[in-house]
């Protein structure tokens, strides 16, 4: 009776607070989860930038850690288990999220913070705003911790937390083994890539305002202003002002983006045959291996035997997508005896494509008929049976 009674005086704000931070970072970590190792990819980032670059090894581990926090620490608030220590928790981490976004924003160093993964792109600085906002909630949780009742028992309560723990570590390991539960990226099963790296006629590109550094050359004088100015003004036409330095670029309105942009693959020579490779009719295969150094050389095999098949039964073309130098995939295609064309591109938009490395995509003229991780790459007969029977 005392407990439903402590429940009842609890402040409708309180509730409030306590529910609306408990589902957020629980979605939060949710959507990040889905793609730790995207995650990772965001993390090794801020290493990178903070000068921190002995925790790159271990990014992987970190990224999954994290996210699992976040659901763990949402979780616990929603049924009150534990509160002084989710709420210690819950106040640490906004702080350190806070931070991560706050450096991105000012020294404008990591554009995408990664907090709600690709599912929802933020800006730095809308990164930082939504995590201030949070703060402000989480203090107020923080502070009145101690009005915070359970829905459970705290036996009940410990074993929640386990569980939780258990299901979002598992999904964190279950989405790097296996792929993303639910594929945010643009290369995602039925698009098509030659129309996504497309600007449709009539769409309208970044507008940029440029700034000018004038000086005067007979009285030293200075003025600043932007290009319209500059260009009504006709102080151009005026022999005595010159421009000082490079102009400062500034975005204005952002215009149309495609979703890939940054997508060139060539062979070892440089001849770019991003449309050829991506206008074939039939049925073919792409192997991304983003860093041959470091991908899985059984799969790789695997795979090489799986090609070897397809082109002899049904002429399938198969290639390689690497980054790594001509010199060095050339030496790792004979050591493991590939039967597979190579070709290249950046490492980042090979690391987009797939998370996994290496990962497949089945493709018909560039549409993305399906994409596995290595670990769910059906075998030769599944393949046929599935796909090239059909």
């Amino acid at each position: 009776m005392k407990d439903k009674l402590n429940k009842k005086e609890t402040p409708w704000w309180l509730w409030a607070c306590r529910i609306f931070v408990g589902v957020l970072f629980i979605f939060s970590g949710l959507v990040k989860i889905n793609d730790p190792l995207g995650f990772s990819y965001k993390l090794e980032e801020y290493f990178d930038v903070l000068h921190l670059t002995f925790f790159t090894p271990f990014s992987l581990y970190i990224a999954i850690i994290l996210c699992s926090l976040e659901i763990i620490l949402g979780f616990g608030l929603l049924i009150g288990a534990r509160a002084a220590n989710i709420g210690w928790g819950l106040l640490l981490l906004t702080i350190f999220f806070g931070f991560l976004t706050f450096y991105s924003a000012y020294f404008k160093v990591v554009q995408t913070c990664g907090c709600f993964g690709d599912a929802i792109p933020l800006t730095p600085w809308q990164s930082f705003s939504k995590d201030m906002f949070l703060l402000l909630l989480v203090i107020i949780l923080f502070k009145n911790r101690r009005m915070i009742q359970p829905l459970v028992t705290a036996q009940t309560g410990n074993k929640l937390l386990v569980v939780a723990t258990v299901v979002a570590v598992g999904l964190g390991l279950y989405t790097y083994n296996f792929l993303p539960v639910i594929d945010f990226l643009s290369y995602k099963v039925g698009a098509n890539i030659p129309d996504e790296m497309k600007t449709p006629p009539g769409a309208k590109p970044d507008e940029y305002e440029l700034t000018y550094t004038l000086k005067n050359k007979k009285t030293d004088a200075t003025k600043v202003m932007n290009n319209t100015e500059y260009m009504s003004s006709g102080i151009w036409k005026d022999n005595n002002w010159s421009v000082v330095g490079t102009p400062e670029s500034r975005l204005v309105k952002k215009g149309f983006t495609p979703k890939i942009q940054d997508l060139t693959i060539s062979d070892a020579q440089g001849t770019d045959y991003t449309k050829d490779l991506f206008s074939n009719p039939f049925n073919n295969l792409i192997i991304v291996a983003y860093d041959l150094r470091h991908t899985d050389a059984e799969a790789i095999e695997r795979l090489n035997a799986t090609a070897i098949n397809l082109q002899t039964n049904y002429n399938t073309r198969t290639i390689l997508l690497t980054s790594n130098s001509a010199e060095f995939a050339n030496a790792f295609s004979k050591e493991h005896h590939l039967a597979i064309e190579i070709f290249y591109a950046d490492e980042v938009p090979l690391k987009t494509m797939v998370r996994a490395n290496p990962g497949i995509f089945l493709l018909k003229n560039g549409t993305i008929i399906n994409k596995w991780h290595y670990h769910s790459m059906p075998n030769y007969d599944g393949l046929v049976k599935d796909y090239f029977q059909k």
